[in-house]
């Protein structure tokens, strides 16, 4: 037989398969979830461009996939999501969706309150993975459900090529953790409490549009992770209680953060050892205690954070702006950092390096060791400060910080100029710079 016989048909077989893998833009269901059908269609949210996620190639001008995924619905694993425990049907959902040797997708239902107790979503999963969530997921009150380990609620541990995202609500439903802190009730004893959500060990992460609020303590935690992009993030919880940050990085690399607005009662963004290459972008911070690298060197710890760069923020009536803290005592470096092209409005301490940190009732002794500060640079920072000094840079004398740059400040208090305490650090002014350290 000919090899034009044989083509003709195979061609035809071709074309008629065609549109089942590619989705064209402009489609509407090329958005992933329908939710007036309550399905998800066939191909992974495409936020990464040029991403192999897999057998999955991303790309979100094409919005296609070479792969069609399975769908895992929560409510077919006897989720009920009127409000009553579904942490086993979450869990079973969750194994089946990782087992899946196509991408799969776990979908959790709009217009539904799921109520969880302490639950860890763990890898590795046998191909790429999204949860999409626009229910809401709330945090079992009963403190005691969390006796097996009291740092964590929500976790995803161990899982490559993972997408959280969706408009629903993780609640962490933290009222009675803050009742029982004893940083608002002195006669209690400390205890630690649950982070809402955690991301461990993961690689190749996106998580966006999520709605995270009262936390236990902290919203979300990037523990260990390498490759995240996160966006669209909306953090809130009231500004008087504790411990409450926004988004936490610790030991993780190469991590954007993008769109997103944070108001909670601590650090909007807080950034701690271990990490590198972190960007933020886009932030809406407020209230909250502004966006801090550390605290690091605590307990005489060793400590390194490096190439972290926030371009483009607003702080509203913060208890800082940009910060960082490190203990005395620690060793390390905090180093190639960037605050650049930030408004600040009736923000208390705008701009601070502390080297003298404490979180105590009485300062700490004088250390001979620091975590060495070098090469920050702090760029187009503008705005109102609700304390008289809008900079204050206070250094270690036997570590001081190397490499300050100021170019382009304009802080002002009430319409009239503010005042900056310098110590200790080895600084270069640029332009014009108000207040100034010279």
């Amino acid at each position: 037989m000919s090899l034009h016989t044989h083509f003709i048909p195979s061609l035809i077989v071709f074309l008629l398969s065609f549109p089942r893998y590619y989705s064209l833009p402009g489609n509407s269901e090329a958005s992933g979830y329908d939710a007036s059908a309550g399905r998800v269609n066939p191909w992974y949210p495409s936020t990464i461009q040029g991403r192999n996620f897999g057998s999955k190639i991303m790309s979100s001008k094409m919005g296609r996939s070479l792969a069609a995924v399975k769908t895992f619905n929560v409510n077919d694993y006897e989720a009920k999501g009127d409000g009553s425990d579904a942490t086993k049907a979450f869990n079973n959902a969750w194994k089946a969706a990782c087992s899946s040797s196509q991408g799969s997708v776990l979908v959790v239902p709009k217009n539904k309150n799921y109520l969880l107790k302490p639950i860890t979503f763990e890898g590795p999963c046998k191909s790429s993975i999204t949860v999409q969530i626009y229910g809401t997921l709330q945090a079992s009150a009963d403190r005691s459900a969390y006796s097996k380990d009291l740092t964590r609620w929500l976790v995803f541990e161990n899982v490559q090529n993972l997408a959280a995202e969706g408009s629903g609500t993780i609640n962490g439903n933290g009222k009675i953790w803050w009742e029982n802190s004893c940083r608002v009730n002195d006669d209690l004893s400390c205890k630690d409490a649950p982070t809402a959500l955690t991301f461990y060990n993961c690689k190749n992460l996106v998580v966006k549009n999520l709605k995270i609020q009262n936390a236990q303590k902290m919203h979300v935690s990037f523990e260990k992770c390498v490759g995240v992009e996160v966006s669209g993030l909306t953090i809130t919880a009231p500004a008087d209680n504790p411990n409450t940050d926004g988004i936490h990085v610790t030991r993780t690399q190469n991590i954007q953060i993008s769109s997103s607005v944070i108001g909670t009662g601590d650090d909007c963004i807080s950034i701690v050892s271990g990490s590198q290459k972190v960007q933020a972008t886009g932030i809406t911070c407020g209230p909250g205690h502004g966006i801090s690298i550390g605290s690091l060197g605590d307990g005489n710890s060793e400590a390194h954070v490096s190439d972290v760069t926030l371009n483009g923020a607003t702080l509203t009536e913060t208890t800082n702006g940009v910060r960082i803290k490190t203990w005395q005592g620690g060793s390390g470096s905090a180093s190639n950092i960037k605050f650049q092209n930030i408004e600040m409005h009736n923000v208390k301490n705008p701009t601070i390096i502390d080297q003298k940190y404490y979180d105590q009732d009485k300062p700490c002794k004088s250390q001979s060791w620091a975590v060495q500060v070098q090469n920050v640079l702090y760029m187009n920072i503008k705005g109102t400060s609700s304390s008289s000094e809008a900079i204050q840079i206070d250094c270690s004398e036997k570590f001081p910080c190397k490499g300050i740059v100021l170019q382009g400040i304009d802080l002002r208090v009430g319409g009239k100029a503010a005042k900056a305490e310098c110590n200790n650090a080895k600084i270069i002014e640029k332009g014009n710079v108000s207040p100034s350290c010279t």
